[in-house]
């Protein structure tokens, strides 16, 4: 909402700055034939949400995020979004001296439910999605990573009602990859949509850099590609240039880099699904629970007292490798094979 338009003086003045762009921007999107992806509301920029928005003290302060997103819900569906996400930048705390946690991450719930509801009340069709972020600006957030977020909606009875948009650099200020977060939510059938973007390994923040990394963008394609793609959601340039990139020419090198990356990627993924390259080794490693003791523990039809008797007669397990290098070097193959079927 604040991309698009700027703040007034109050809460009114703000909504017909957004209203009057919103309406350009539905004239703007007839001319060119651009859809909307999803549309979000900045509650963490105004000064007013320095201690969180949902999760502020001050109940004020709650009425006016929950005002902000209503009129960002009446935009998204006026332009025709296919989602809306949250991402909750103050939605945390910096010393537990001061907070109380259980009384946030309730009222962080309870944003969310109206939100839900009132999105269904106007006729947004689409999906609802969490971005997940560690920390900045807030030093600890409460939708931490892919599996913490999953837990919250778990929780608070939110999962049917969410899934997840996962940022690359978000997921490397976890301390985890982009491939593991992308897996963790796909996996909880929660992966809705992507912010492919990439940060700095050597630096404890946001870097938002346009996506170059071409393993990293095949093997998130390859789990898209495996879960069926995104339903609701796509692939968003959360990026921006470098502070010495002051030509306007770098802005199209930027995105040209991006799509063609990913276009790579996407390529490289289905190739890696058609040949199942990756799938035989994997299936191939866990193909002892094949056996019929196997089958028991993966059905749970068994106990602690029959294992151990199984374990003494079978005697010790000879390790097998897990031929990492190997594998490495085939997905090699694949991601600089200078043709692709």
């Amino acid at each position: 909402d604040r991309d698009m338009a700027p703040e007034g003086a109050d809460i009114p003045e703000s909504q017909r700055n957004l209203e009057r762009l919103v309406r350009r921007a539905e004239q703007l999107q007839k001319t060119h034939g651009i859809r909307l992806l999803w549309g979000t509301a900045n509650l963490f920029s105004h000064p007013r949400y320095t201690h969180g928005a949902a999760t502020s003290p001050d109940p004020l302060v709650f009425a006016h995020a929950a005002a902000q997103v209503r009129r960002a819900l009446d935009a998204t569906v006026a332009l025709g979004g296919t989602g809306y996400v949250f991402w909750g930048g103050r939605e945390g705390y910096s010393s537990l001296l001061n907070t109380n946690m259980k009384q946030e991450r309730e009222q962080l719930a309870r944003f969310l439910r109206a939100s839900v509801e009132y999105g269904r009340r106007i006729g947004f069709k689409g999906m609802f999605f969490i971005e997940p972020k560690p920390m900045e600006p807030t030093t600890n957030q409460y939708d931490f990573d892919a599996a913490t977020t999953l837990n919250f909606l778990r929780e608070f009875g939110l999962i049917d009602d969410f899934m997840l948009n996962l940022e690359a650099n978000h997921a490397t200020l976890a301390g985890h990859s982009f491939e593991h977060e992308i897996l963790t939510a796909s996996l909880a059938g929660k992966l809705g949509s992507l912010d492919v973007n990439r940060g700095n390994p050597q630096l404890g923040w946001d870097t938002d850099q346009f996506p170059t990394d071409l393993h990293t963008a095949t093997l998130a394609m390859w789990i898209v590609l495996k879960q069926g793609g995104l339903q609701y959601g796509g692939l968003n340039f959360d990026a921006k240039l470098r502070r010495g990139s002051v030509d306007t020419e770098d802005l199209f090198h930027a995105h040209i880099g991006g799509m063609d990356t990913f276009a790579r990627a996407l390529l490289v993924a289905d190739r890696l699904v058609r040949t199942k390259a990756l799938d035989a080794l994997i299936e191939k490693r866990y193909s002892a629970y094949d056996s019929p003791m196997g089958r028991k523990i993966l059905s749970g039809d068994f106990d602690l007292p029959e294992l151990e008797a199984w374990a003494i007669q079978s005697g010790e397990p000879r390790s097998a490798s897990g031929r990492e290098e190997a594998l490495e070097n085939l997905f090699n193959q694949y991601l600089y094979s200078p043709t692709i079927e």
